[in-house]
């Protein structure tokens, strides 16, 4: 099908949509298909569910004009939605990095919000298919448009800026992410650059943190960047006042008291500041956005449960983030420490070295009573008596069922997988 007819189609319906479970009445649905699903099985669900037209690439369930098959239907919703870009007079902001994303593009969000209507990534849906998604969200009503972008492999950041077409762009930072893909830091310099090279290519804004050596390298001689950080060159200038419990920094002559914690969390909301001083947003809207935002969804949060009070940062883990965590935890304090870290995954062939680095680290370092769960971390080498390790969650439970933690401070950070936000149950 001729991607314009393909279109007059999606103007008819409410929204584009992949998941029966989340349909919308009068949606246009793509049956994707993965690795263990064929949404071309479930089209007839989503036409009987509300569905407008299913989009499909079988065509023995087409049984009439509802149905549009094509050769390939996530081909086809990332061409769609790249169709649909280039119909709007919307600025797009990409943005990508090894750590902080969401967080980022949830405060960048806060800030724009405050004089522009927003669209923005919902959640961390930042790849090959949820970036076409958020692209086909934006419509004539959006001032600006925020693309998180999300890679484990070469070429992925370039393949999204395809799709999207930014005209401004920045990048978190660099680290020790999805190295199973990417096998080194270079590598994920390189890939994550994909980005930078696509704005200078079309002679985009790229917004640069001064702060970050690898990020003024890559991104030298560069015609239109807006420089931010702690340099008197920088074009909007930010200071880490302080960061505990929550960061502090100064802007233009003012304190900014955030509610997020951790020292890592500083160039987050430098980057939504920059943003929205280059965007114009005044600097008192700038100040409140930051200052009311709220982490959510196990992000850096602050929680109190008891006696006790955590930082829950179990969303995602990585070595370069839990580093930071256990550095920021580090600074802390209080008394009664206790750490409970889980495995980190996707590094690949780097797994036994990395998370023997954490340990090394650990033993370094007296942070307070050290909780390890995971069969990573289970496999390392420990000395020393404030460290423990588990297997599992249940053997971590089963300990603690005879063991309280009270009157302390808690680190609680480990990847997705680990979901060990179930701790809280368990104290």
């Amino acid at each position: 099908m001729i991607i314009e007819t393909l279109y007059a189609h999606f103007l008819e319906c409410t929204s584009a949509c992949t998941d029966t479970r989340k349909l919308e009445k009068d949606c246009l649905f793509f049956a994707l298909k993965g690795d263990h699903y064929n949404g071309n099985k479930f089209a007839s669900q989503a036409l009987d569910s509300g569905a407008k037209y299913c989009v499909v690439d079988e065509a023995e369930v087409a049984i009439d004009e509802r149905y549009i098959v094509v050769d390939n239907v996530l081909e086809t919703l990332q061409q769609l939605a790249t169709h649909h870009r280039k119909t709007l007079n919307v600025p797009i902001l990409a943005l990508t990095g090894s750590n902080g994303k969401t967080t980022t593009k949830e405060l960048i969000k806060a800030v724009l919000s405050k004089t522009n209507v927003t669209t923005a990534t919902q959640g961390n849906l930042n790849n090959h298919i949820g970036v076409p998604l958020t692209l086909l969200q934006i419509n004539e009503h959006t001032d600006i448009g925020i693309v998180e972008m999300g890679a484990n492999h070469p070429k992925e950041i370039a393949l999204l800026c395809q799709i999207a077409q930014p005209d401004y762009g920045l990048i978190t930072n660099f680290g020790k992410a999805h190295l199973e893909g990417f096998g080194s830091l270079e590598g994920v310099i390189k890939a994550k650059s994909e980005l930078y090279d696509y704005l200078k290519a079309h002679h985009k804004v790229i917004f640069v943190n001064e702060n970050d050596p690898i990020q003024v390298q890559q991104t030298s001689g560069y015609e239109q960047v807006h420089k931010f950080g702690l340099p008197t060159s920088s074009d909007t200038r930010l200071k880490l006042v302080k960061s505990q419990p929550c960061v502090s920094l100064t802007y233009n002559n003012r304190t900014v008291n955030s509610q997020l914690a951790g020292t890592y969390n500083f160039n987050n909301m430098a980057v939504a500041i920059a943003v929205g001083s280059y965007f114009k947003v005044n600097r008192e809207a700038i100040i409140n956005a930051i200052e009311k935002y709220t982490p959510t969804n196990n992000r850096s949060q602050i929680l109190k449960q008891g006696n006790n009070t955590i930082i829950m940062d179990a969303y995602n883990a990585n070595p370069t983030s839990m580093l930071a965590a256990l550095e920021n935890f580090k600074q802390l304090q209080q008394g009664k420490k206790h750490l409970f870290l889980g495995d980190m995954f996707e590094l690949g062939q780097t797994a036994a070295n990395e998370h023997q680095f954490i340990v090394d680290y650990l033993e370094q370092h007296d942070l307070g009573q050290v909780y390890l769960v995971g069969e990573n971390f289970y496999n390392t080498t420990v000395t020393s008596k404030w460290i423990q390790k588990f297997q599992t969650v249940e053997a971590l439970k089963f300990y603690l069922n005879t063991t309280r933690v009270e009157h302390s401070f808690l680190l609680i950070k480990g990847s997705r997988g680990m979901a060990l936000e179930r701790i809280l149950d368990m104290l």
